[in-house]
Parts: structure tokens; C-alpha cells; sequence
């Protein structure tokens, strides 16, 4: 089963990650900060990755630290489950419509870890959310699982929207990034033999 339990503890956030990749997209999220709590949500049901986050953080202070370290243990669970990505699909790509916004986003887990960020985000805040941390996150996710994702927001003028979509794009494909391709089931993706 490909699954990972991840505890991280800092002096600013105590944080437990579960994930299962091959789960149904149930979930239960408890990151402190409500819009990332919608946002992950949204990633386990479009994923389809069963997924437990408990986080307490210093968000007296503000969101930040929560919501960059919750994305550096889930991508460091994303790692874990994956072991040694035999027999995955490794890429991943989707482009997701939401009303007037579209958003396309891609996804390999080559060993490499890049973020290519071109959602373009109007607002400073959705709610009392801080956009610029969608970044952070991202950030922290791609560090830790070992992988190189690309977003960009191809139209759209409504932050929540183009928010909400790449979420559950970015969900979508590393769904089927992850995936166990049966053709390949006993290969590492790679002509080197490991990724």
C-alpha cells in the first residue's frame, strides 16, 4: 500500500500529514488556516488520495508558516508513499476550467525538484487568505517530493477561482502522475533506472 505518515514539528507549527495515494478522496483537514483547509479538501476528493492534516501553528502571528510547512510535509509524504516510483506513470498534466477561468498545470516526478509559477493571481488577499502563499506552498511541496510542477493561469480575473482551479488541476495530475501504470508495472520510468 502506498502510504506515508509524516510529523513535522518546528518552533512555529506541529504538523501530522497521512496520506494514502491510492484512497478514495476522503480527508480530514484541520490546517488553522480555513481557505487551506477548503484547498486541500478539494486536492484529496480531486486526487482521489486519502488525506489527514492536523496542523497547529503560530498563525497569531500569520499564516505563513503554517502553510509553507504543511507543504513541505505533504510533499515529503508524496516521497515516502512513492518509494522508488516503480511502475508510475511519473508525468501528469490537466488543463481545468472553472467558469471564466482556466488554468493548466503539469507535473514530473524525475527525482528534480522545480516550480514553474505563472498563476496569475489579481488580489492580495481571498478573504483574510494571503495569495502570495499559494507560491510558498508550492514550494515547499516540489522541494520535498522530489518533483517539478508547472501552473499557469491561462484566463481568469477571479483570484479564488484561479486558486480553486489549480488546486484541483494540480490534484488531477499528480493523480495520474502517481498512477501505476500496469504496461510498465515493474519499470522505474527512467532509461537511467532511477528516479
Amino acid at each position: 500500500m502506498r502510504t506515508a505518515k509524516v510529523e513535522r514539528k518546528t518552533a512555529e507549527t506541529d504538523i501530522l500529514v497521512v496520506l494514502n495515494l491510492d484512497g478514495t478522496g476522503k480527508s480530514t483537514i484541520q490546517s488553522g488556516v480555513g481557505f487551506l483547509d477548503h484547498m486541500l479538501t478539494l486536492f484529496a476528493s480531486h486526487g482521489r488520495f486519502d488525506l489527514e492534516v492536523i496542523c497547529k501553528g503560530d498563525t497569531y502571528v500569520d499564516d505563513h508558516h503554517s502553510v509553507e510547512d504543511i507543504g513541505i510535509a505533504l510533499g515529503k509524504a508524496f516521497d515516502e508513499a512513492l518509494g522508488d516510483k516503480k511502475g508510475i506513470r511519473r508525468y501528469g498534466d490537466t488543463f481545468l476550467p472553472m467558469d471564466e477561468t482556466l488554468v493548466l498545470t503539469s507535473v514530473d516526478f524525475s527525482g528534480r525538484d522545480f516550480l514553474g509559477f505563472d498563476l496569475k493571481i489579481p488580489t492580495e488577499k481571498v478573504g483574510t487568505f494571503d495569495t502570495e502563499l499559494v507560491e510558498e506552498f508550492w514550494l515547499g511541496f516540489v522541494r520535498n517530493a522530489k518533483c517539478s510542477i508547472h501552473m499557469r493561469t491561462l484566463s481568469g480575473k477571479n483570484s479564488h477561482h484561479i486558486i480553486e482551479g489549480a488546486y484541483k488541476s494540480i490534484a488531477r495530475s499528480l493523480r495520474d502522475a502517481v498512477c501505476i501504470d500496469k504496461e510498465f508495472a515493474n519499470e522505474i520510468p527512467s532509461t537511467k533506472g532511477v528516479l
